[in-house]
């Protein structure tokens, strides 16, 4: 799978990319990031990307042009498996279930925001998809792009050591609807300050610790995710 990211700040890229599973999978020929900077599609002296926004207001705004000659330099050709995906604080919630779905595709080319945001040309008539990480304003979309290459390169095959590890794991259900949290874990040793791991846990017997983790999960959503609960009975009924 093949990752572009477009950003006015490149070397941002440095330390989220370098490290961890993506940087793994990079290296074995898993998946493959190509960071392009936004300034190298503009054609005045000063490189600019931005413009004060019509009608008045505070801050600045990313303009539409350089967004669209890069995207169609770098995806010349916009057929199934090749997505572009805008991220903003405006877009649809990125959860699990949108992991899974990008995994899917062949190449993903992530739109950095910055500033007051982006001519919204962008959205309507450049990206297939908006995204966004959470319901909270960030200086820019590159933590954001971080964020999505993770989680879907995740789910690549051969990212991670074990392939169980992306499916008993939190938010993760059947068929691909959204899941309960993971079940909490424990290791050595079994007692730390006099708090002790569940002897369930212990004993062996992998049918007692299926059911446990089962509960445990469920329980914990409960206390700290209660509305993931109601969207399974919802999405159930």
């Amino acid at each position: 799978m093949k990752f572009h990211v477009l950003t006015i700040f490149p070397e941002f890229f440095r330390g989220p990319l370098e490290h961890g599973v993506v940087a793994r999978a990079a290296e074995s020929g898993i998946l493959s990031v190509q960071v392009h900077n936004l300034r190298d599609w503009t054609f005045d002296r000063h490189k600019t990307v931005d413009d004060r926004p019509f009608g008045g207001g505070e801050g600045m705004v990313l303009k539409a042009e350089p967004i669209f000659l890069a995207v169609e330099s770098i995806l010349p050709e916009r057929e199934a498996g090749r997505k572009v995906i805008l991220l903003s604080a405006q877009g649809r919630l990125f959860d699990q279930p949108a992991a899974k779905r990008l995994s899917g595709c062949e190449e993903l080319l992530l739109i950095c925001g910055r500033y007051e945001g982006v001519d919204e040309r962008v959205a309507e008539h450049l990206a297939d998809e908006e995204i966004s990480i959470g319901d909270y304003v960030l200086s820019g979309g590159e933590l954001a792009a971080a964020v999505v290459i993770d989680a879907v390169a995740r789910l690549l095959p051969g990212v991670l050591g074990n392939e169980d590890s992306a499916v008993f794991e939190s938010f993760t259900g059947e068929d691909g609807q959204l899941g309960v949290l993971d079940c909490p874990h424990y290791t050595r040793p079994a007692e730390f300050r006099g708090w002790s791991a569940p002897e369930v846990l212990l004993s062996g017997n992998h049918e007692e610790i299926r059911r446990w983790r089962g509960r445990a999960a469920r329980e914990k959503t409960a206390r700290l995710r209660p509305d993931l609960l109601e969207k399974m009975k919802v999405a159930q009924s």
